[in-house]
């Protein structure tokens, strides 16, 4: 069935006013369950009878398609080139999307085969994801820093025909696979110039000259023939035990959440501004940079390669965007650099930040010195950081600290928190202007619901999902896939949560990190955990041990500084700096402190820890030993995520069961056989 859209074809449309499928419209495939594990296969949609969850289904094509019908001559992708910023209109855009398509179709890309992409953020990375999808097949981000095993894994997995990557450096990596990949047809390079020509193997330009072969009738037929209740994209988890598992989403999962997560902050349509820089292989900045953008018809700016590495900062006041998506540690190193400046800034922020809480909300008064301060320091300072527009300064993928909460709402940016994971297409919780509150995470999108599992006394359960963004299932796992929804549909995320009396959510540990002392007492660690770096404000990260064990200890690292490859250093932070010296202590590596056991350092971690384990309930929840570790937790050395979220080990900390001395806990290395 060919479909057409409702109130776009021939008709006037307002800028401020997309046009809007309706049901009429809509062609769903047969389906008897919501969710499936196999690539055919199709899922009953979770709609409901009002509201957003009862909105028209639509294909990304369709999606696609409506945005290029309103919006189509402004600008939709930038990037720079030698140092120039170049576009693409909306219109442009579709029409590279539809020739890449062809040209897959070209290449042999079967239904259901997935297309792997490995490289940066890029026109290219978009227009391959979006290509693949309008030729019938799965698009499969791969992370950049994924060993050459762990990409044929995925390639594996979605039975990819092509893999699409963006310069030799990556190729390489998939040249010692290939021969390992019976599915995989062709490779195509979307940078630099190739530096062996080999079988099968393209430029991007070749690549996209093949759709001359392909008739626009036969690219038709692929993209009619989909249904919205189908899959569309695989994300893969980052795997804190064992291999990726892939998520499948739908069309409806992509183009609902798309609609109904943007509407919540009240996005503009032909309005907004993003900058695209966190790895698109991670569900929160594709739905985001892609979807979210494609949605409202944002133009989405591309960082450089090296955005991570400092050039981020470039980009922001080149680009200022209304919307910014930060994890944690961006934030983080973001604050880092602002304490560093001092003088008038750090002698006036502090007006704002008082004024948060003596503000005569009756009277509507700000205090005295507010206005002058905003106008010498708070102006200024969102403009030095490119921020000076931003209405939506996002944060998301792993906690933040409320310290760094604090810091930004000091400087009139208050960060507001996402919550989702990869199984609900994202976001499920969304913080925006005037609906926010310190350290919770939201409240539901419109549409959805949430469920608190088996609360306890104090209203804590395992948050449950529900709604149009839950995914269909794990790729080639039923058994999986029956674990993380129960028979009525429900997403368990495994994390415990409980709302406020205004419904705004607060996340409160993990189930799956439960702690089962060998006494038998089940101790949730990340309560504990935070209460620690909360009262010790050198500690970077600790980690509790315990199960199987007599009682509990615990790791710690210094808050040290972060290299351009984001591996921690041996140099103290200055905020690590100023505890040290405000305690007599002239150390300035964390090896120094950790020689020596400087004796005012340690006394202060001691002190600290001694008033969390005054607030424990049980004499099992008190940590009885610590030691410091002589480097902080990062990716490259196995113990962060690539959300930078700590692992999850818990479960496997049995193996720990032989640690009961101080002296044992210097092993560092322990963490890599995790």
């Amino acid at each position: 069935r060919t479909y057409i859209i409702g109130g776009v074809r021939g008709k006037p449309i307002k800028l401020s006013e997309p046009p809007v499928t309706q049901l009429s419209d809509v062609c769903l495939a047969p389906a008897e369950q919501l969710w499936c594990s196999f690539r055919d296969q199709s899922v009953k949609l979770r709609m409901t009878e009002t509201g957003l969850g009862c909105k028209a289904p639509m294909t990304v094509h369709q999606m696609f398609l409506e945005t290029v019908e309103s919006y189509g001559d402004l600008p939709a992708l930038a990037s720079k080139n030698e140092g120039q910023w170049v576009t693409l209109t909306w219109r442009e855009y579709y029409q590279q999307c539809r020739v890449a398509a062809k040209s897959f179709l070209k290449l042999g890309l079967e239904r259901y085969h997935g297309v792997g992409i490995l490289g940066f953020n890029s026109p290219e990375w978009f227009i391959s994801d979006i290509g693949c999808i309008l030729a019938g097949g799965f698009a499969a981000g791969i992370y950049t820093t994924n060993s050459p095993e762990a990409c044929q894994y995925v390639a594996d997995n979605c039975e990819a025909n092509v893999l699409v990557v963006e310069n030799h450096k990556q190729l390489l990596k998939i040249l010692q696979i290939k021969d390992k990949l019976p599915h995989l047809k062709a490779i195509v390079q979307y940078k630099d110039e190739l530096q062996q020509k080999l079988p099968n193997l393209y430029t991007w330009a070749e690549f996209m000259k093949l759709s001359e072969e392909v008739s626009d009738e036969q690219l038709n037929a692929v993209v009619d023939s989909q249904r919205a209740n189908q899959c569309c994209t695989l994300i893969y988890t980052s795997g804190t035990t064992g291999n990726p598992k892939g998520v499948m989403l739908s069309h409806d999962n992509i183009t609902w959440t798309s609609n109904a997560a943007g509407k919540m902050p009240d996005l503009k349509h032909g309005e907004e501004v993003v900058v695209s820089y966190l790895p698109l292989s991670h569900i929160a900045a594709q739905v985001n940079d892609m979807w979210i953008a494609m949605r409202f018809a944002a133009v989405t700016y591309f960082a450089e390669p090296d955005a991570l590495k400092g050039s981020l900062g470039t980009t922001l006041k080149e680009v200022r965007p209304t919307s910014f998506l930060g994890v944690p540690r961006v934030w983080e190193k973001m604050q880092e650099k602002m304490k560093a400046i001092g003088n008038l800034f750090h002698l006036l922020h502090h007006v704002w930040y008082s004024s948060l809480f003596v503000v005569d909300s009756s009277e509507n008064l700000l205090p005295w010195g507010f206005m002058l301060a905003n106008n010498l320091v708070f102006k200024k300072v969102h403009w030095a950081l490119g921020l000076d527009r931003c209405r939506n300064c996002l944060t998301g993928a792993a906690p933040i600290t409320k310290e760094t909460l604090e810091y930004f709402m000091s400087l009139r940016l208050p960060l507001y928190e996402l919550y989702g994971m990869s199984e609900s297409t994202g976001p499920h919780t969304i913080s925006w202007e005037n609906n926010f509150k310190i350290m919770s995470c939201g409240k539901v999108v419109n549409g959805c619901q949430t469920k608190l599992d088996k609360p306890d006394e104090d209203g804590n359960g395992e948050i449950c999902f529900w709604g149009r963004h839950v995914f269909m299932g794990y790729l080639n796992e039923p058994e999986k896939t029956d674990e993380a929804l129960d028979q009525e549909g429900w997403l368990h995320s495994g994390d415990l949560g409980k709302h406020d009396k205004d419904n705004f959510l607060f996340i409160t540990g993990r189930i799956k990190e439960l702690i089962i002392t060998a006494g038998g007492e089940n101790i949730p660690p990340v309560p504990i955990e935070d209460a620690v770096k909360a009262e010790t404000a050198i500690i970077s990260n600790a980690m509790l041990l315990g199960d199987k064990l007599k009682f509990l200890s615990m790791m710690l690292t210094l808050k040290c500084v972060v290299d351009d490859n984001g591996d921690p250093t041996d140099e103290l932070t200055p905020e690590a700096l100023a505890f040290c010296q405000q305690r007599g202590v002239m150390a300035t590596k964390a090896s120094e402190i950790i020689a020596s056991k400087e004796p005012a350092i340690y006394k202060a971690i001691q002190e600290g820890i001694d008033r969390v384990n005054a607030k424990a309930n049980s004499n099992a929840q008190r940590v009885q030993k610590w030691i410091i570790l002589d480097r902080d937790f990062s990716i490259s050395g196995g113990e962060l995520g690539e959300s930078v979220s700590v692992r999850n080990i818990y479960s496997t900390s049995q193996k720990l069961g032989h640690i009961h001395s101080f002296k044992d806990f210097s092993l560092f290395g322990l963490f890599s056989t995790l």
